[in-house]
């Protein structure tokens, strides 16, 4: 066992955990994650605006009534969260360069912005289409982001800049000095957008549609979640490893769910099913590996001190969705009795909700709800305020603490045997 784990650590942790923290990928990821908050909030307005209430209500009226006015924040936030993305993108990975993050971020921002052509209305001037402000134009913030960085970074490392006195004030000298790198990209970005024509938006996502559409299905779901929790049985955050490459397409699902919500389409009909609240509210519950029923199997079945004191020690960050003390502390980490059903258990929950999506039994994922809700209440909001979406979470509990309890003895009694050994 020492053996296998000493060449897991040597050929896939080490090189996992270097890809994770390469500055690219984690610019992209630190990016994305920064307009988080601005989607859960801006998300929980398609609550408001299509309120999971009877329709005879008063209230239930008036909301809809005034549905394009109240939708008004999730428009300003979901409907341009690439635009917010790519500023932190670039802000992050500038910053990983030891360069200026606000000229970083602003040169993203203008280059993504570039990728768009406005379209003037009679009466309101040239208007900027929001159609690719959102997770549409995801993968194309993502490319000129980086684009406008390396520009940045390649002209201060040539010293291809306009260098100011000391004297002038730090501010103003780096305004002065962003003009080299901003020329370059507005001149680059702008010209083969309006000049040549090309259609950034339209070829990127031709590119990726198959990828999109290969996300969306429930192999790629089982994919996903072996990879996370093989990631995680050895150490590895398998979240953050595998959640920056997925993101973006996560993003994308979710914006044509919201998308379609917005407009009136029913909540079993929605286009996406593996959108990211997907995982969280179906699958991760309690955290990564569904660990939620190995808490609860231990607090309640445990005879071992340890273990009955590990189960209710990590209850109630699990009820939050936090599991490192349960990870680390189990450890789940290299335990070949617990990684078992640390796998098996969320490909079972993952399968049992996707049909039921798929079958039109419970509605589909809509907002992007915070993380650290209980189970049943974020799964309620994250489909809308469908209660359906509540019972199927607490049937996956049910089924991660079936699954989990027959090992969960196995391990008890290990512990149970070690104890004893101490105190003779």
């Amino acid at each position: 066992m020492n053996n296998f784990a000493d060449f897991l650590d040597k050929k896939l942790s080490t090189p996992m955990a270097k890809l994770a923290e390469q500055r690219h990928l984690r610019a992209v990821r630190d990016g994305i994650i920064a307009t988080l908050p601005l989607i859960i909030v801006g998300s929980l307005f398609i609550i408001i605006g299509i309120p999971p209430l009877p329709q005879d209500w008063a209230i239930t009226q008036f909301l809809k009534a005034n549905n394009g006015v109240i939708m008004l924040p999730y428009r300003m936030t979901m409907y341009i969260m690439t635009l917010y993305a790519t500023w932190g993108i670039g802000y992050s990975l500038a910053k990983s360069y030891k360069l200026d993050g606000v000229t970083g971020g602003v040169l993203s921002a203008i280059a993504f912005l570039l990728t768009i052509v406005p379209v003037s209305v009679e009466g309101m001037g040239w208007m900027m289409p929001m159609a690719n402000l959102g997770g549409g134009g995801m993968f194309v913030g993502i490319l000129v982001s980086i684009f406008a960085v390396e520009v940045l970074r390649f002209t201060t490392v040539k010293n291809f800049r306009i260098r100011m006195p000391e004297q002038v004030p730090p501010s103003v000298a780096r305004s002065f000095e962003a003009l080299t790198p901003t020329a370059i990209v507005v001149f680059i970005i702008g010209s083969i957008t309006y000049y040549a024509r090309f259609d950034w938006h339209a070829f990127i996502g031709k590119l990726i549609q198959p990828l999109l559409s290969a996300t969306d299905t429930l192999p790629s779901v089982w994919i996903l979640v072996i990879l996370v929790t093989f990631f995680w049985s050895f150490g590895i955050h398998g979240v953050s490893i595998v959640g920056s490459i997925a993101r973006p397409l996560w993003l994308q699902l979710i914006d044509q769910n919201t998308a379609a919500a917005a407009s009136g389409v029913a909540g079993t009909q929605l286009p996406a099913i593996a959108a990211e609240p997907f995982f969280q509210w179906f699958i991760w519950i309690g955290g990564s590996g569904c660990t939620i029923g190995l808490v609860i199997a231990l607090a309640m079945f445990a005879k071992s001190t340890y273990g009955k004191q590990l189960g209710r020690t990590a209850l109630v960050p699990g009820i939050f969705n936090i599991n490192e003390p349960i990870i680390f502390g189990a450890p789940i980490v290299l335990n070949p009795t617990l990684i078992i059903p640390f796998i098996i258990t969320p490909l079972v929950t993952a399968t049992l909700s996707w049909f039921a999506m798929s079958l039109g039994l419970v509605s589909r994922v809509v907002v992007t709800a915070p993380w650290t809700l209980p189970g049943p209440i974020g799964a309620f909001v994250a489909t809308g305020g469908d209660w359906r979406a509540s019972v199927l979470n607490i049937i996956c509990i049910v089924i991660s603490v079936v699954i989990y309890y027959p090992f969960v003895k196995i391990f008890d009694k290990k512990l149970s045997l070690e104890e004893q050994g101490e105190q003779a």
